[in-house]
């Protein structure tokens, strides 16, 4: 898989978070809940101070347990950390990044490409990797993925 290695700044984000692991049997449950409550008529439009419309998700605070867990977030990019009510704030750390493009089916693509993305020998940081929707065609997606590096 081809990559272009990313210098990136500091992100703000505010969106919804949980936590799982690859193991789970409610992981993709667990995901797919935090984007239909990001895109809930409830929530989508009150995100207020968005940088843009991509929406982002982030998977953070890989912990060194047996079980794997994981933070992940599905969120959009805002202009300052400040918290909006009944939202969760979080940023994706200033770092080295490799960048990947994906296009194709939202949900298939995304997935072939972390099937891939585990037999590489990246020298990974495990610190935040991040999913950057660049447009919400579901069956022509390109999708910008973001590995955080040593």
């Amino acid at each position: 898989m081809d990559y272009e290695i990313v210098n990136l700044e500091e992100k703000y984000v505010v969106g919804f978070l949980a936590r799982t692991n690859n193991t789970s049997p409610d992981m993709g449950k667990i995901i797919g809940g935090l984007w239909q409550k990001l895109y809930s008529p409830d929530n989508f439009g009150k995100i207020s101070d968005r940088k843009n419309e991509k929406a982002l998700g982030i998977y953070t605070d890989y912990s060194s347990n047996e079980n794997g867990d994981y933070t992940v977030m599905a969120a959009f990019e805002v202009n300052s950390k400040e918290v909006q009510t009944g939202f969760e704030a979080g940023k994706i750390p200033a770092g080295r990044y490799a960048k990947f493009i994906v296009k194709g089916n939202m949900i298939t693509a995304v997935q072939e490409f972390w099937q891939k993305l585990w037999n590489m020998d990246l020298e990974r940081s495990f610190i935040c990797d991040f999913e950057e929707y660049q447009n919400a065609d579901p069956e022509n997606a390109e999708i910008h993925i973001y590995i955080s590096l040593k």
